[in-house]
């Protein structure tokens, strides 16, 4: 083997094992049962049931502490629309009532963690 196809070999090698490990890094599968969109490296998982929403945040794969957190999120369904406030619930921020759910509902969130620049993060759910 010449050392230029050695060279080409390793780069192979190397390129190939870096995008897989990055793949992994980034991956963004939801971990509880709901829809994950992805702002700014941050991961939102939201999990609307008809009595129950919640919001899980994770940043780079880590749960974000949302003790200091709070979020409007907008329900749109067909012609209606359904705001409603989250609140911290353990290590997600969560609201309970009754909630139009049904798949191809809009939802949008908008995240406020501790004084920091609101985040808006956008779903349809399934």
């Amino acid at each position: 083997m010449t050392l230029r196809s050695l060279f080409l070999a390793a780069s192979l090698v190397v390129t190939t094992g870096t995008a897989l490990a990055h793949g992994d890094e980034h991956a963004h599968t939801p971990l509880h049962g709901g829809v994950v969109t992805e702002v700014k490296d941050m991961d939102y998982e939201l999990v609307a049931k008809p009595g129950v929403v919640q919001l899980y945040l994770r940043d780079h794969g880590k749960p974000t502490d949302v003790a200091k957190a709070s979020a409007r999120l907008t329900l749109l369904a067909g012609t209606d629309k359904q705001d409603v406030e989250l609140q911290p619930s353990g290590d997600r921020l969560e609201a309970t009532g009754s909630f139009k759910t049904a798949a191809g509902t809009k939802a949008v969130v908008v995240v406020r963690i501790d004084g920091k620049p609101a985040s808006t993060a956008r779903f349809t759910l399934r």
